[in-house]
């Protein structure tokens, strides 16, 4: 049975709303995540009984090397981790699919970055880090380069909820090899330098 992407976006939805705990989030195993960065690594342990309960057999590794799945959705995991600290009134994950004609609840991690950039404080150093995430095609350095744009997220004004199973979905497609990877970065990069719309800006920023 082959996994598809809509598989790792609802799977990696449902292990967020679990650690949130209905607003009482599993604080043990988010620390230890955000410590942690990769799934391989000792600290992740405390992370790996949610990820089997939930992952298929399919997207868990037989050798003991992650599977695509498991770096996809543990990569993930780790930024809503990063997201969520200190955030105990309100989930910083939401999906960013909506029917036509409604508006989606979150937003993608490169359309975030785009209101961001709205800021010329904020352009130069955005537009550094994105262009070297996107001149890449090996999944580690993409995911590395990844965890400081989310910490620049975390450390902005911006409370748009983000679409972290969007992004799991999106790392587990980039590790197809190098056309599947162009076309995952052809797709953030249209999020990230698109026009931005000011109206939505003023609305994700909190009270200074």
């Amino acid at each position: 049975m082959t996994v598809n992407s809509l598989d790792i976006r609802t799977i990696t939805a449902t292990i967020i709303r679990e650690l949130y705990g209905n607003g009482k989030p599993n604080a043990a195993v988010l620390a230890s995540i955000r410590n942690a960065a990769s799934f391989a690594s000792p600290q992740a342990q405390k992370v790996w009984p949610i990820m089997f309960n939930h992952l298929t057999p399919e997207m868990l590794s037989t050798t003991g090397e992650p599977t695509y799945a498991e770096t996809a959705i543990y990569a993930a995991l780790r930024f809503y981790a990063v997201s969520q600290q200190g955030n105990y009134d309100h989930l910083t994950y939401a999906t960013s699919w909506a029917p036509k004609g409604e508006e989606a609840p979150g937003e993608t991690l490169f359309h975030t970055l785009a209101l961001m950039r709205a800021k010329e404080k904020d352009r130069k150093r955005l537009n550094r880090r994105v262009r070297i995430l996107l001149e890449s095609t090996n999944a580690d350095r993409v995911i590395n380069e990844m965890s400081h744009l989310v910490s620049m997220v975390k450390a902005s004004n911006l409370k748009s909820p983000i679409d972290y199973a969007q992004l799991a979905s999106d790392l587990y497609n980039f590790q197809f090899g190098y056309e599947a990877a162009n076309r995952v970065r052809i797709r953030w990069g249209q999020q990230y330098f698109r026009q931005f719309n000011s109206d939505k800006l003023k609305g994700s920023q909190t009270n200074d």
